[in-house]
């Protein structure tokens, strides 16, 4: 009987009972697996603001609808917005941060604890509501902190209505009025922005002066401004032929209002953040690209003649940029691009730059160069500044290094060679943290910046050494394939690489970017035709060799790093792969050896170049 039982057990009687039982376990399994491995998901927003600005006190009214849909599995009960113009007041965090971190960045140092309430820069939110209700919420610092009435279910959309009125800082950072070449209005960063909330949490840091983080999504705004003032920025003019200054149809007639101001309305499609900059001596030109594509430039027609002159020449070449992006990344998804004269130096936001505009024509190039291709590395591709600055400056320098080296005409050979040199200054002077370090958390700004735009770029150069060149190209039109209106994290570039490639490489994203560990391989010893290697530093490589035989032939040989299970696609001898935990490793030539040479492509970043040769 124990027999029949058992056998029972293993192989149930098919019963109505014993079905639906069954059923329920593969719904329970199902439900719980799910859970376990959440589809990609994240939030989205719909900003309607209108804006009057008073040019003559920097001050401005605005009134904001934002509908926001929580895409997420989690009940929200609270909300939180940042309000990034508090940080330039005397005391905040930001001014605190820069007058005691040992190397302050100049254009900031202590000129925050110097200014006047006149010079302040504030978002104050005098009423918000949820759903028509008013909701509580209390102003810290630059984070507003909403607690809601009711908790926003998931799938759920409720609508805040707010009030504020703000105060347009002198320009120190970024934003600001009246910067040093006279731009009367930069505005980043200017609005009650709703913070990102997506699998990892909320993503509330106080704004120190470093990056950002945004919602994906739609923007309605209406800008009440001096009829005198032109207007650049994110978005798509909607009432061209009541604002002209450039915008017009000028085969259609102009219909201006008789009033001070003028109204500009905008809308900017799947974007997260809305910039825009003005001045009453704005010039503004437009160069349309082959596809269609409308390049806006607005710089101040009081420059001297040769920065005038060098804005001019810049377009064409903008034009060229837009395409090698386009076309070694993935297309631009929407109709404009401006380039804008303002803000401290360079700075990328959506469908637009501010930038600095008096420069020799290199300079201008370049850092429009770099700005532009922010615009696929953190806004399109949008990674979390704040967390891994690298992902957006370390790419945008990689890529916009390759574009200027080709449009240019220099054709180096290796157009990153001064990403090497800042990685081993830190390394030398003891300067480094690891790039999972908070883009605030940096101990120097010397050592943020060489991280996230150095070190970051040397993350891609390098891995066309591990993987190969045309695996590193493929990856990265893969990447914006699969990613792009996203918040994609290094893993998600990891696997993207991975799967491009068909070589495993966790190790390199954990030794790279999640520590300090360096690379270092020497020659140990050659011996007629042996040669020996050895590993010094911590990080583990896959190693290129060239060696040069007596009879003056060459031959190079790829000695695999075995954690990737497998070689870069080479014109090499493949040798045995090489073990993290052997500290040497030795292989036989067919002939005499003359000299050796360790990685001639120098894309390695090894730390001590002089141990790389033996006969040389």
């Amino acid at each position: 009987m124990k027999k029949i039982i058992a056998s029972l057990l293993l192989f149930p009687l098919i019963s109505c009972a014993t079905v639906n039982s069954t059923q329920k376990n593969t719904v329970t399994k199902t439900k719980v697996h799910k859970e376990l491995s959440q589809a990609y998901w994240q939030q989205h927003v719909d900003y309607t603001m209108d804006i009057d600005m008073n040019v003559k006190t920097y001050q401005y009214k605005g009134t904001q609808k934002l509908v926001y849909t929580n895409n997420s599995p989690d009940v929200l009960n609270k909300v939180f917005y940042h309000l990034y113009f508090n940080a330039f007041q005397p005391n905040s965090q930001m001014d605190v941060r820069s007058r005691n971190i040992q190397d302050p960045d100049s254009r900031v140092g202590d000129r925050i604890s110097k200014l006047s309430p006149s010079e302040i820069g504030y978002i104050k939110v005098n009423s918000l509501k949820q759903n028509g209700a008013v909701v509580k919420h209390e102003t810290v610092g630059t984070i507003l902190e909403v607690t809601l009435n009711q908790p926003i279910q998931p799938g759920e959309s409720v609508t805040f209505d707010m009030i504020f009125d703000a105060q347009v800082p002198k320009q120190i950072r970024r934003s600001g009025r009246n910067n040093a070449e006279g731009v009367a209005l930069s505005m980043a960063q200017w609005y009650p922005k709703m913070a990102e909330y997506d699998f990892e949490g909320w993503h509330t840091p106080p704004y120190l002066g470093r990056e950002f983080h945004g919602v994906w999504g739609n923007f309605d705004v209406t800008l009440h401004i001096d009829k005198n003032y032109v207007v650049g920025g994110t978005g798509y003019v909607q009432n061209p032929q009541e604002v002209g200054h450039g915008y017009e149809d000028k085969t259609k007639p102009l219909n201006l209002p008789s009033g001070e101001k003028l109204t500009w309305k905008f809308t900017a499609p799947n974007v997260h953040d809305f910039t825009w900059g003005a001045d009453p001596d704005f010039m503004h030109d437009t160069y349309t690209m082959e596809n269609g594509i409308d390049l806006h430039f607005l710089y101040k027609k009081t420059m001297e003649a040769e920065y005038l002159e060098n804005w001019k020449k810049l377009q064409p070449k903008t034009a060229e940029l837009m395409k090698y992006f386009s076309t070694h990344i993935g297309a631009y998804p929407y109709k404009q691009y401006s380039v804008i004269q303002g803000g401290d130096g360079g700075m990328e936001y959506a469908m637009c730059t501010l930038i600095t505009g008096e420069r020799k024509l290199g300079s201008l190039f370049g850092v429009t160069a770099h700005e532009m291709a922010h615009t696929w590395f953190q806004f399109l591709l949008a990674t979390n500044e704040s967390k891994h600055p690298w992902m957006d400056e370390g790419f945008t320098t990689y890529i916009s290094n390759k574009a200027e080296n080709e449009i240019s005409g220099a054709r180096k050979e290796n157009p990153h060679t001064g990403s090497y040199r800042g990685y081993n200054y830190v390394v030398n002077n003891n300067l480094e943290e690891p790039l999972t370090t908070h883009a605030d958390r940096y101990h120097t700004n010397t050592a943020y910046g060489v991280a996230s735009y150095s070190k970051g770029n040397i993350f891609l150069s390098q891995l066309e050494y591990v993987i190969g060149k045309e695996n590193v190209a493929k990856t990265l039109k893969k990447y914006f394939e699969d990613f792009a209106f996203k918040h994609p994290t290094p893993n998600d570039f990891k696997r993207t690489a991975e799967k491009v490639s068909g070589l495993q490489l966790d190790w390199y994203l954990n030794e790279w970017t999640q520590t300090t560990h360096t690379i270092d391989y020497g020659i140990k010893s050659v011996n007629g035709k042996e040669i020996t290697l050895e590993r010094i530093g911590k990080m583990p490589m896959p190693i290129d060799v060239e060696v040069t035989y007596t009879n003056g032939s060459k031959e190079a040989f790829n000695i695999p790093l075995r954690m990737m299970r497998g070689e870069k696609p080479t014109s090499a001898t493949v040798i045995t792969d090489w073990t993290f935990a052997h500290p040497t490793y030795t292989f036989t030539t067919s002939k005499e050896v003359k000299s050796v040479e360790i990685d001639p492509s120098k894309l390695m970043a090894d730390i001590n170049q002089a141990n790389n040769s033996y006969g040389k």
